[in-house]
């Protein structure tokens, strides 16, 4: 097992926790969800975007 050296990648080591405290929101997500997969919509309100649909391109 690859061990990152301390003080060097403190930057790297909060992208990474963040990319999975998000994918394990998705689980959850998509564990408790009643069809078959997450919507778009779903998936956007699970990782909290907040991105206007419709507006893009003007």
């Amino acid at each position: 097992m690859h061990v990152a050296p301390v003080g060097g990648t403190a930057v790297q080591d909060y992208v990474a926790l963040a990319e999975i405290e998000l994918c394990g929101e998705l689980i959850i997500a998509a564990s408790a969800a009643r069809e078959d997969r997450l919507s778009l919509e779903s998936i956007d309100e699970v990782l909290r975007v907040a991105e206007e649909r419709g507006t893009e391109g003007e």
